[in-house]
């Protein structure tokens, strides 16, 4: 059963993760602050060692910093709820708070974050839930194998029936509905493909959107492949997890109506448009 409505929200916030990103953080920032409807650009400083922190601060962010590396699912919570509790804190004694848009931006996508406004579009407008962006080919190839998209990609089709074109994009925009089916988050890597699954499995309506973003590619070296080894236990574990809830409940998603898929699945039109 999915929850009651809210009214769609009015304006967003741009909640970007990021670690070590002092390169790059500054121009993100700035460009997070043109999308139209952003009223907020909270960075979590998830444990860097450099200084990103102070450098998206001096680029006009909010900044919250762990102290210790948690993750990217950590880092993402602990942006989320300092949003809604800034809402709250906000608002007039009495009065039930308006909620922002959550927009989850990569802190690598510099000059490029503007273009994750259409990401905020259909959520803004009431028409959609959740909106996952499927970028463009990179400039530089990255050096996967495609192992772990595949994996997120059976396990999402699995588990929901959604049939992601770029399981592991992690610049979405959510609903606070959205976000609330989605919690708790899955822990590491597996966050996109686990709250892709919570989100649709919650009836919520969960759209692709195409957005010419470019951020930095991963590489062939020990680091990266030791990066890839570690995405993949999450996502697994994530899976693992949300199989077991659906063999608990009794629900098969597997049985989900056609209508029902489609309903769901607003791009698949873009299907062909892999990562």
């Amino acid at each position: 059963m999915s929850a009651q409505p809210h009214p769609a929200p009015e304006a967003v916030a741009a909640v970007i993760p990021a670690m070590n990103e002092s390169a790059r953080i500054g121009a993100t920032v700035t460009a997070a602050k043109q999308i139209p409807g952003v009223d907020m650009v909270l960075v979590v400083d998830d444990g860097s060692s450099d200084d990103t922190g102070s450098l998206a601060r001096r680029a006009g962010a909010e900044v919250i910093t762990h102290p210790k590396n948690k993750g990217k699912a950590a880092a993402m919570m602990t942006g989320a709820f300092a949003v809604r509790n800034r809402e709250i804190s906000d608002a007039d004694p009495n009065v039930e708070p308006t909620h922002r848009a959550l927009l989850f931006i990569d802190g690598d996508l510099e000059d490029s974050a503007t273009n994750t406004a259409p990401l905020a579009e259909p959520v803004l407008a009431g028409d959609a839930d959740m909106t996952i962006a499927i970028l463009p080919a990179q400039k530089r190839k990255g050096g996967g194998f495609g192992f772990v998209v595949g994996l997120a990609k059976k396990g999402i089709a699995e588990l929901s029936g959604f049939e992601a074109t770029q399981p592991l994009s992690g610049m979405r925009c959510l609903s606070r509905e959205a976000f609330d089916a989605a919690l708790p988050f899955a822990a590491g890597w597996g966050v996109e493909a686990a709250m892709t699954i919570d989100v649709v499995n919650a009836g919520l309506r969960v759209e692709e959107v195409e957005c010419d973003l470019h951020h930095r590619v991963t590489g062939r070296d020990l680091k990266a492949q030791m990066h890839r080894a570690a995405q993949y236990r999450d996502v697994a574990r994530a899976i693992l997890v949300r199989r077991l809830r659906a063999k608990r409940s009794g629900t098969s998603p597997a049985a989900r109506s056609e209508s029902d898929v489609s309903a769901q699945n607003l791009s698949a039109d873009h299907k062909e448009t892999g990562r």
